[in-house]
């Protein structure tokens, strides 16, 4: 295992994570989210950590918990609220409701589209992720589907975590509100001197 997972795992046990039930963790350098855990929501057993790993987007401003900076917020989260889930893959929701608009994934568009699966995040971290001026629901950040599949693997949300409609569903599924959700900005190794 390596440092960096060890101590993610670390820092998700300080937040209450017994390493059974899911928790989501977003690794900015990577552009990946990866679920932890032994078992779903519902007690079943999660598949192979291989299986467990998901390209995704995030902010294309970088990473910053400041209000209407486009950033995407780091440190721990929650699952707050779910919605979609019974919506057809594709479906475009605006304000969390169904707008009963469904777009294909992969059609190039204008526009952050909101699709398929919404994950509404909580900031968990007093005048860092929470409270005024840098609130992640506040902020509005969802895990959420996107038709953009061509710019996943890179920064370019406006804020949000953004994943191919699949496999947010697949997430979905597997995860309720209350999950821990860590998220951490890429890492910035120090430069020698010369």
């Amino acid at each position: 295992m390596s440092n960096l997972l060890k101590k993610i795992k670390n820092r998700l046990r300080l937040a209450g994570w017994d390493g059974i039930r899911p928790a989501i963790v977003v690794l900015g350098g990577a552009q990946r989210l990866q679920l932890l855990g032994r078992y779903d929501r519902h007690g079943q057993p999660l598949p192979n950590p291989k299986r467990r790993r998901w390209l995704i987007s995030t902010g294309q401003a970088g990473f910053g918990c400041q209000l209407d900076s486009g950033r995407t917020p780091t440190g721990m989260h929650r699952i707050a609220e779910m919605f979609g889930a019974e919506a057809p893959l594709g479906m475009v929701f605006k304000s969390r409701k169904a707008t009963g608009e469904i777009v294909q994934s992969g059609r190039v568009m204008e526009g952050d589209y909101i699709t398929s699966r919404i994950l509404w995040l909580e900031g968990l971290e007093p005048g860092h992720n929470q409270g005024p001026g840098v609130d992640s629901l506040a902020r509005f950040i969802y895990i959420h589907g996107t038709p953009h599949t061509d710019h996943l693997g890179t920064p370019a949300s406006a804020g949000c975590v953004r994943m191919r409609d699949t496999h947010v569903a697949r997430l979905f599924r597997r995860v309720g509100p209350g999950t821990l959700v860590y998220i951490v900005p890429p890492v910035v190794m120090p430069v020698g001197k010369k």
